[in-house]
């Protein structure tokens, strides 16, 4: 299965009319008993599974096209094609089915008009008789094989029978003749004519025709035929335009001729597909499936002989990194570049990787380095579009090369930063680059592509390069349009309105909108790094500056920052949120928007309906402290008198947390006695103490924690006060029964209070009215 004669690529036509790759492998003809006939057979290379199982039907008609490709059609819209690495090859399978079918190898095409079943014959044989006998080619005739062209296009049978008669006649080539003569005569009827003809012969969607009408002694011809449209008052003037105006630019000379011709070849017919032939409708949408399959193995054909010419590459290469060329060579070679890529994206897979690794080698990253930084309008915008190729292609291998750059001191020539840099100064008053290149950033920061196992380090040691090198870079313009104004530093804390420098520029509020989306992304996917840096920048009170913004989408960019933080239900976060009062600037954009029921109106309270259900303690209390009279009056949603209700709950259960431990008071005198008896009772107990077993300490194990936790507040008193007393009363004390442990104060069994000290109910009064107040209204960043 190693011969190279045998290995084909597999392609389906899909329902976009493009061909889809199917895989690599091996082609052979063999019976499978299962299908009771011949069958071609491809074997994938790299692991052996089956790609195709065809069989070779007599009725199917197959076409060789171009030495290399053999296609065919198994069902209406399911169209099949093998390209073959050798020319041998095709030849060897090409055999092979005419020899099944019985037809013979030399032609292009399988199908025979003349062997059809009865009942095709009999129904169709009064009007397939002319067919194979075309009418004479002159100009009188013209309108005839117009017509006869125009009528066949209904029925595939008939199509095959055409291509088949205006092959073996010649009779192209006698077409265009007739066309230069109707030139020269103005005749303009027989010019009409022929464009019916020749736009017929190409929906005709036959290979070998093609082969015929875009050779080089052709195809000017045939756009010729193409200019005149009957309904078009005066003749487009297409060849004047491939002749005169579009230039083929050599950015270094090619000498290889044949990759020159299909270069030319392939423009020429692009042209004809996407600018000469009107839009096909639904019911011609299939006329040209293979005009499209022959560009895109042209295409293929292009790119291997290019990838395969490494003299022309590494030439390129070197003149565009070259700091002597000129502006307008290094523009032509980047065009080059951009073109090269998008032809690129016909390859199959393992080829469109070693491509990319070829461009990798060859120091593609830090060309573009370069390129990107220039003035050049068109430059910088080929320059990122194959950037957007090579991004698309492996992130990887783009992070690889940014980090791997050295670190100098100017942050600015590191290639992030030039992306940066470029789409915050995207002159286009749309910012279609910048929104480009907005999605490249996006994917480069993506930790969802950083998750290859061959260097798992790879997310961790990229976004602390990010954060470190490029993150002030991204934020620059948010920060610049946000700065505090002098006054509003000496605010009291009092106030509701922060007046703020904000952005009325409507291209400037799109950026800024654009810079906010990419941040809203890192608070979702860098938790860590993107919260260190809010917290060390102060970020978020920046971003809730654009709330006062006149533009409306901005001021809901800056909301949904906010709300993609809180939606982490981070305590960390909600901290920092309430101690810089950071929802005042949001509070006051909902009053300022006051009954108009817009998206602004319905964003705001989303945000804070989420902090009620998910019952965001910290924040409830924050926000019913300071702001709930500013909006109790709003009532046409119950989401703030439902934070109330969640606030006056949590109250209830802290004050029913406290009364569950509040201690009873008790005399002070029974305190003092109580305390020297304990006392006493320690000096005589000593030695019994330490033999009793579990059961003689209190019933209720409850109970005795209770006790022991109750008693904790006043030890310290209480153990010097009871060894003063113990000491001036009794040393040696006299036997008692209650039970105590030693240096510790502790309830008897029977006991149902605590021991309590007198000033001890200061303590509980000043304890008990800081939990009533709980939570507080903590104070402002500022203050």
């Amino acid at each position: 299965m190693s011969d190279t004669r045998r290995r084909v690529k597999v392609y389906t036509l899909n329902e976009d009319r493009q061909w889809d790759d199917r895989g690599t492998g091996h082609v052979s003809s063999t019976y499978v008993e299962r299908l009771e006939g011949l069958c071609l057979l491809v074997r994938a290379e790299s692991d052996g599974s089956l790609l195709l199982e065809s069989k070779i039907s007599p009725n199917t008609a197959y076409q060789k096209q171009q030495d290399t490709l053999i296609v065919w059609s198994e069902a209406e819209n399911y169209e099949l094609a093998l390209s073959f690495q050798e020319k041998a090859g095709c030849d060897e399978i090409w055999e092979k089915i005419c020899q099944e079918q019985g037809k013979d190898p030399t032609l292009e095409i399988t199908q025979d008009p003349h062997e059809e079943s009865e009942e095709e014959r009999g129904d169709e044989l009064p009007e397939t008789s002319h067919l194979v006998e075309l009418p004479p080619c002159e100009l009188a005739r013209l309108e005839e094989i117009a017509d006869l062209v125009t009528s066949v296009l209904s029925s595939p049978i008939r199509r095959e029978k055409l291509a088949l008669a205006l092959m073996s006649e010649g009779y192209i080539k006698k077409l265009l003749q007739l066309f230069r003569t109707c030139e020269d005569l103005e005749d303009l009827e027989g010019l009409h004519h022929l464009y019916e003809i020749v736009r017929g012969v190409l929906f005709l969607n036959k290979a070998a025709l093609f082969e015929v009408m875009f050779s080089d002694d052709c195809i000017m011809d045939v756009v010729g035929c193409l200019e005149y449209d009957p309904a078009l008052v005066q003749p487009k003037r297409h060849r004047e335009f491939l002749t005169k105006t579009a230039k083929f630019k050599e950015v270094v000379p090619i000498t290889d001729s044949e990759l020159r011709q299909k270069i030319h070849q392939t423009y020429r017919v692009q042209y004809i597909q996407d600018i000469i032939l009107p839009t096909p409708s639904v019911f011609e949408e299939n006329f040209l499936s293979t005009l499209t399959s022959f560009i895109f193995f042209n295409k293929v054909e292009i790119v291997s002989m290019l990838q395969e010419n490494e003299k022309l590459l590494t030439e390129v290469f070197a003149q565009l990194t070259d700091e002597a060329t000129e502006d307008n060579k290094r523009r032509e070679l980047v065009n080059f570049f951009k073109e090269f890529c998008a032809f690129s994206q016909t390859l199959q897979p393992q080829n469109r990787d070693a491509f990319f690794k070829t461009l990798a080698n060859l120091g593609i990253l830090p060309a573009l380095e370069i390129v990107m930084a220039m003035d050049d309008l068109q430059v910088r915008a080929a320059a990122t579009d194959i950037l957007s190729y090579l991004v698309e292609f492996s992130p990887s291998m783009v992070r690889e090369f940014v980090m791997q750059e050295p670190q100098q001191a100017d942050d600015d020539v590191l290639l992030i930063n030039v992306v940066i840099k470029q789409m915050i100064c995207d002159s286009d008053p749309e910012l279609g680059g910048a929104v480009q290149l907005m999605g490249l950033l996006r994917t480069l920061i993506d930790p969802e592509n950083m998750l290859a196992p061959t260097n798992k380090t790879e997310k961790t040691e990229f976004l602390s390069f990010f954060y470190k090198y490029c993150m002030h870079v991204l934020t620059a313009p948010l920060l610049a349009n946000t700065a505090e104004d002098s006054d509003s530093r000496d605010m009291q804390e009092g106030s509701t309105k922060i007046n703020r420098v904000c952005p009325d520029n409507f291209q400037t509020a799109q950026l800024l909108a654009l810079i906010l989306e990419l941040l809203t992304f890192c608070v979702e996917h860098h938790t860590y790094h993107m919260k260190n840096y809010i917290m060390n920048t102060d970020l978020l009170r920046r971003v809730l500056v654009l709330m006062n913004s006149k533009h409306t989408f901005l001021a809901l960019c800056a909301l949904r920052f906010m709300r993609r933080i809180i939606g982490l239900k981070d305590e960390y976060y909600n901290r920092y949120i309430i101690k810089g009062n950071l929802f005042e600037p949001v509070i006051n954009a909902l009053l300022d928007n006051g009954t108009r029921y817009n998206l602004l109106n319905s964003a705001i309270i989303e945000l804070f309906e989420f902090i009620k259900v998910e019952d965001i303690k910290s924040l409830i209390a924050h926000i019913v402290d300071n702001f709930y009279k500013a909006l109790e009056s709003i009532e046409y949603v119950q989401t703030f008198k439902g934070l109330k209700g969640r606030y006056e709950q949590e109250k209830d259960r802290q004050t029913q947390r406290f009364r569950r431990y509040r201690r009873e008071p008790r005399p002070v005198e029974d305190d003092d006695e109580m305390w020297l008896n304990e006392d006493e009772d320690d000096e005589d107990e000593a030695a019994e103490e330490k033999g009793r077993s579990d059961e003689d300490y209190p019933e209720s194990y409850e109970k005795f924690m209770e006790a022991k936790k109750g008693a904790a507040n006043g030890a310290s008193g209480a153990n010097s006060k009871a060894a003063t007393s113990a000491s001036a009363t009794s040393p040696n004390g006299s036997s008692a029964k209650a039970t105590a442990l030693p240096a510790t104060p502790v309830v008897k069994t029977g006991l149902v209070g605590l021991v309590d000290y007198p000033d001890d109910e200061d303590e509980e009064e000043e304890d008990e009215e800081e939990e009533e107040q709980s939570p507080r209204k903590r104070p402002r960043l500022g203050s």
